[in-house]
């Protein structure tokens, strides 16, 4: 993986983001949507909320995703494939791009047919300690004709990546805006942070 970790660092430090395709295989994929948590995601997933702490709030006009926050060190063998390779990733990009970071925290997530989150920000203003968003996709047999584009708003240029299985983004959480455009069909994906400080857990 050492090239593809290459990739991701180069991208970051030129551009503020990076795509990788296969991060994850198809077999890896599929033996995470098998998992009872996407079987069966409306027993295990929650409404996705806005705003942290106090401010936290349910906003449909804004998002309408559903989301599964995983334990890393609870987490079935199935996911800690992916939980390893970020692991990897993290410890890579400190020792290229100096970041000192120190942990991750990431949730299953569910977009139903239709929904979106629109254009934001990751990085709360008075909380900074997310430092790189990163997204793996999980949606098998994706094409144009069923949308759910990823949308990144750069200093330069607008790119559109499409939500396709095993891809990889990761990009700077406190400069990239971007949002996601919604879909002819379910949209999943694992969602994350990787952070410059420890307690991944405090939203379990």
């Amino acid at each position: 993986m050492n090239s593809t970790f290459e990739a991701i660092a180069d991208g970051i430090a030129e551009h503020g983001f990076a795509v990788t395709d296969q991060f994850l295989s198809p077999a890896e994929v599929s033996a995470i949507l098998a998992l009872p948590e996407f079987q069966e995601w409306l027993d295990h997933f929650k409404k996705a909320a806005i705003g942290k702490k106090q401010t936290l709030h349910i906003n449909e006009a804004v998002r309408g995703d559903y989301i599964h926050w995983v334990d890393n060190n609870e987490a079935p063998h199935q996911l800690k494939v992916y939980l390893d390779r970020l692991d990897q990733l993290v410890q890579y990009l400190n020792r290229s791009l100096f970041l000192s970071l120190k942990d991750f925290e990431v949730h299953l997530t569910v977009y139903p047919t239709g929904s979106f989150y629109k254009r934001h920000l990751d990085q709360f203003s008075r909380d900074d300690h997310r430092k790189l968003s990163v997204i793996c996709y999980l949606n098998e047999d994706w094409d144009d004709q069923h949308g759910g584009q990823l949308r990144m708003f750069l200093p330069e240029k607008v790119v559109e990546l499409l939500p396709a299985s095993g891809r990889l983004v990761c990009f700077r959480s406190d400069m990239i805006e971007h949002e996601v455009l919604p879909a002819t069909r379910p949209r999943l994906s694992i969602t994350g942070w990787i952070l410059d400080q420890h307690g991944a857990l405090k939203h379990l």
